[in-house]
């Protein structure tokens, strides 16, 4: 018996999954993406704005679909970069709306999901063009409305979907001018069935999906055509991105935005949820297109680029030269963080970290090196998370010797500390209370770690020889082994009871992923009660770090 229906888990797991092979296959669509190229990169920005979804819908632990929907379309509308991830977040948006008040959804619901996704997209689009990320998701709706009909099993309704999709992204070559000179198809198009295929993988697997960002190398896509586009025949230089701060924005403020962004440029994008209005355009006058926006309502998320230099810097990347962007306006908040290891440097970017110093046990950074990268920050406010209780002290000297800007020191004493901070992090806060946020997040971690001893001692009453297992909660000896993988288990036993609800495993560079494996799977059996995530962290000398909370 195939699956009838998809429920709030399902989603989840399916939003997860598709991120993924979006984030793995990113490079490939960002080199299909030779037109318009001055507004970035079509793979990434569609990347992270799927990502920002996925990581809601990672925090979220309902079974209905209504609540997953939401929280992916608030994540995917807040963390929307560029003209195709705006996009991708109004099919979001659309799918959100469409499954609004259900618990689950069968083939026919999901038909009427689809169909609500594009014509929201194609609304929020000021003109639309046929041939882009648009006209996938078009025939994306049709083709749901035909299987519906035909099946009520999941799995084969998302395959002739995917089948008819991948049939309409092959004419969109042929439906644009600049897409037919290049011999490419659409790089949105492209991007929307990287997240779709990834959601049937995992469909057809049954895996629980673990987000997972790192990039993959990708084949080369002969990108060379990108000279034929001159820095002078951009129209508008300037793609100007931003949010409004605008609870349940009214059609009159809609619509005043509206007429004004299109005297001022092309590319518009403006939609809005019930706290925000996100604005995307081209401009000559981006001061013109700031100010009117401030009379509407406090800005966030300020972003401008100069398209002519990105364009000169994306073609003279072919020929391995080097274009330094126009530096923008300083944001409202920036964050810097101490990491142990290429995993966590990875994750502490993926979730809205500036400046990762690397740093932790044996290696503290000094008071110079924080300050230096909270210098490099580009914002009025700047948040350090230490990450080391021998790291707090240079970062308050820092924070102290920082000119023009405000700098708050969180006193994380651990990476996943660190980890626990920056997901508590909501901008709609004053830097105070974000502090208090933070640091309130901190409280319900408990940091278990795995590593050796160094020397023959004695503590709390045990006797310890070099070269014993150790592991650790926050600062006291739990268990000695000699063995990793027994002394982690013995270790989690310790620290689960029952209040505990997620349990992270962070593997470092002397472990096989094999074994990290095996760890996760003891926890899922032994504390089933429990969410159980896996990551690479990459840290030296600790063999696991280990979250609960």
């Amino acid at each position: 018996m195939g699956l009838k229906s998809i429920n709030g888990h399902i989603l989840r797991r399916l939003v997860i999954a598709g991120a993924n092979e979006l984030s793995k296959n990113k490079q490939l669509v960002d080199a299909l993406n030779v037109f318009p190229v001055p507004d970035g990169d079509t793979g990434t920005n569609m990347s992270l704005t799927i990502i920002s979804a996925a990581k809601e819908a990672e925090k979220n632990m309902s079974e209905s679909i209504s609540d997953i929907a939401s929280v992916c379309a608030s994540g995917a509308l807040r963390g929307a970069r560029g003209n195709s991830g705006v996009i991708l977040s109004q099919l979001i948006r659309g799918f959100s709306k469409a499954v609004s008040g259900k618990d689950e959804i069968d083939t026919a619901d999901l038909a009427q999901a689809f169909q609500k996704a594009s014509q929201t997209a194609y609304k929020a689009v000021m003109k639309p063009k046929e041939g882009t990320i648009l006209t996938v998701a078009s025939s994306c709706a049709q083709a749901s409305q035909s299987a519906c009909l035909e099946t009520d099993d999941i799995e084969s309704f998302l395959e002739y979907v995917i089948e008819y999709a991948d049939e309409t992204l092959l004419k969109t070559t042929d439906m644009l001018p600049a897409l037919k000179e290049a011999g490419v198809v659409d790089a949105g198009g492209k991007g929307l069935l990287f997240i779709l295929k990834g959601a049937l993988y995992s469909l057809k697997s049954n895996d629980e999906a673990v987000l997972n960002t790192e990039s993959q190398e990708t084949e080369n896509i002969d990108i060379s055509t990108l000279s034929k586009i001159k820095p002078e025949d951009i129209k508008y230089g300037y793609c100007t991105e931003f949010f409004i701060l605008k609870p349940n924005a009214s059609e009159k403020d809609m619509s005043d935005l509206k007429e004004f962004l299109l005297s001022m440029g092309d590319s518009i994008m403006l939609v809005s949820d019930d706290e925000v209005i996100k604005v995307h355009v081209h401009t000559n006058h981006p001061g013109l297109v700031i100010e009117k926006a401030l009379k509407t309502g406090a800005l966030n998320g300020l972003k401008i680029d100069n398209m002519r230099i990105q364009h000169t810097n994306k073609i003279d990347f072919t020929n391995s030269v080097s274009v330094k962007e126009e530096k923008s306006e300083p944001k409202k908040r920036g964050f810097v963080s101490v990491s142990a290891g290429s995993g966590f440097d990875k994750i502490f970017k993926d979730i809205g970290v500036d400046e990762v110093i690397t740093g932790g046990q044996t290696m503290n950074p000094s008071t110079d090196d924080i300050l230096r990268a909270v210098e490099k920050v580009n914002a009025k406010t700047v948040f350090i998370l230490p990450n080391n209780k021998n790291i707090i002290l240079a970062s308050q000297q820092a924070s102290k010797l920082a000119k023009d800007k405000n700098v708050i020191v969180i006193g994380t004493k651990s990476v996943p500390e660190g980890i626990s901070a920056m997901l508590n992090y909501d901008d709609s806060m004053t830097d105070d209370e974000i502090k208090d946020s933070m640091e309130e997040g901190m409280e319900y971690v408990k940091t278990l770690s795995v590593t050796f001893a160094v020397r023959d001692t004695v503590l709390d009453g045990r006797k310890i020889h070099e070269g014993d297992i150790i592991g650790m909660m926050d600062s006291s000896i739990v268990s000695v082994e000699n063995n990793v993988s027994k002394c982690a288990e013995e270790l989690i036993k310790h620290a689960v009871d029952e209040d505990a609800e997620v349990v992270t495993i962070y593997y470092g560079e002397d472990i096989n992923e094999s074994d990290a494996k095996k760890i996760k799977e003891y926890v899922e059996t032994e504390f089933e009660h429990c969410e159980v995530e896996l990551h690479y962290g990459g840290q030296p000398l600790y063999y696991y770090l280990i979250s609960v909370e």
